[in-house]
């Protein structure tokens, strides 16, 4: 930890530092964080920006290794990291670039309720989530699925739930890759994985995964705002979660084979925990046809929860969901590998690109997005703490610098244990609670872990993206009700 200490992160502007290259024999490009005077001080915290440096050290690796502003310690890469590796140059996949939760992300629904509508039903609205939605480590939830069905989902993704009849179409072209990678190969899949994901689907999982209903309280993007229908004091459900036991065990599995191949294909990294392959490799094709499964896996478990959301409102308000205008405004990861084209030193390149903890942010007019978001951009989805706001944005053409990538939350602060100790939960509720907002979690433990104080304040990590202009603020959220596991 010292020695990053003594790293001279030089400020290229207000919102981005370069780590140069000099820092460490053997980087092959420049680190660069995005962050402002105030979270450089949070983020010099832990080893992250070590991280951020060490992965400078992948072979293919393109432009720089990239921290976006809730940058902190992870597994290999921190999380908040992006890095792009040229595959005809040799570029290699690290499933540390990934993490452990595959294609963890967040979709936000709206609703047609004002806030001053349903004020009252909030508690019972919040309880019937919490009854309804399996949350907790290792919830298992109603949706039961024979092999050949988890092989279904682990190919179609989102699609295999819309057939089930929990969904449409529209959730579907809403939805990153539409819900389902291509290149997704059950074949690569452990037994193990298999039995951890078969009673998994349409279950919240635990940690930082949430489910909240919330109120808009702030417009920035009048166009934007328009074109998606959205407004001050409207309601809104975002729902935060991945690929469960499933995607863990994924990881698990190819991180441990990845070890050989360091050797193999004599790649020297800093840390074993960047483990990588080339990826045109037999190992590294392996690991994206066994990421894609879980990735789709992940799609498909959303894809149940937003419909087990929609149920519990039918309930609660006595109409349909259609009625009340729960439509999906989208879905996007946020760990995650994905091949892209993009443009280096004037060149078309085809990249692998390692979004973990970070969200793709393409641009308007983008030939992958979907036509009712080619004028204002994809829509980004970034998640802060169950005490302050949450954001949606959009993508921009300057986000090219960081091959259209921006931040996926507010980054933590604070470890769990130190959380443990140092949190009284009948303080942290009453706290809340003077907030008007509602919590209900599978276990207290799991509240303390994620108060607001352990993670950095998304207001100031939204702004230096913003600023920065790698993403545009749309609107701004507050929690009314949170579910957590």
């Amino acid at each position: 930890m010292s020695e990053m200490r003594e790293c001279s992160l030089e400020k290229i502007d207000d919102y981005r530092f370069r780590i140069p290259r000099s820092y460490k024999p053997g980087m092959r490009v420049p680190g660069i964080v995005y962050a402002d005077e105030k979270l450089l001080k949070d983020i010099r915290r832990d080893k992250a920006v070590e991280q951020v440096a060490n992965v400078a050290f992948l072979p293919g690796i393109v432009n720089a290794s990239l921290a976006m502003p809730d940058i902190h310690w992870g597994y290999g890469f921190c999380i908040g990291g992006v890095a792009a590796t040229d595959i005809d140059a040799g570029g290699v996949i690290s499933p540390g670039g990934v993490g452990y939760d595959i294609n963890c992300g967040v979709r936000l629904l709206k609703t047609e309720f004002e806030y001053e509508e349903i004020k009252d039903k909030i508690q019972e609205l919040t309880l019937a989530l919490f009854s309804d939605i399996p949350s907790g480590v290792g919830s298992k939830g109603d949706i039961k699925v024979s092999a050949r069905e988890e092989k279904e989902i682990l190919l179609k993704g989102s699609a295999w739930a819309v057939a089930k009849g929990w969904g449409t179409e529209e959730d579907l072209a809403c939805t990153e890759e539409r819900g389902a990678i291509v290149g997704a190969d059950p074949s690569v899949i452990s037994d193990r994985a298999y039995e951890r994901g078969k009673a998994q689907s349409g279950t919240l999982g635990s940690g930082n995964h949430f489910l909240e209903v919330q109120v808009i309280d702030q417009l920035y993007n009048a166009a934007a705002c328009d074109a998606l229908g959205l407004r001050t004091g409207q309601v809104m459900v975002m729902i935060h979660s991945g690929s469960r036991g499933f995607g863990y065990q994924v990881c698990e599995e190819y991180v441990r084979s990845m070890v050989r191949c360091l050797e193999k294909y004599g790649i020297n990294v800093p840390d074993r925990q960047l483990a990588c392959a080339p990826v045109d490799s037999p190992e590294g094709k392996a690991y994206l046809a066994a990421m894609r499964c879980a990735a789709n896996y992940a799609w498909a478990n959303r894809q149940c929860l937003m419909h087990l959301t929609r149920c519990v409102f039918e309930r609660v308000f006595s109409m349909s969901w259609q009625k009340m205008g729960m439509e999906l405004i989208y879905d996007v990861a946020h760990n995650i590998a994905k091949i892209e084209t993009h443009i280096v030193d004037g060149k078309e390149k085809k990249l692998c690109i390692h979004r973990k903890g970070a969200t793709r942010a393409f641009p308007p007019g983008h030939p992958e997005l979907p036509s009712q978001y080619k004028e204002i951009g994809q829509p980004v989805i970034i998640p802060g703490d169950m005490g302050r706001n949450s954001y949606l944005l959009v993508g921009t053409h300057k986000a090219a610098e960081t091959f259209y990538s921006t931040c996926h939350g507010a980054g933590r602060l604070m470890s769990r244990t130190a959380a443990l100790r140092s949190i009284n939960v009948n303080v942290l509720l009453k706290d809340l609670e003077s907030k008007g907002i509602i919590v209900k979690a599978s276990g207290r433990g799991t509240l303390v872990e994620e108060a607001p104080q352990v993670y950095k304040d998304v207001n100031d990590v939204v702004d230096v993206v913003h600023n920065a202009g790698i993403s545009k603020r749309v609107c701004r959220m507050r929690p009314l009700g949170v579910i957590k596991g």
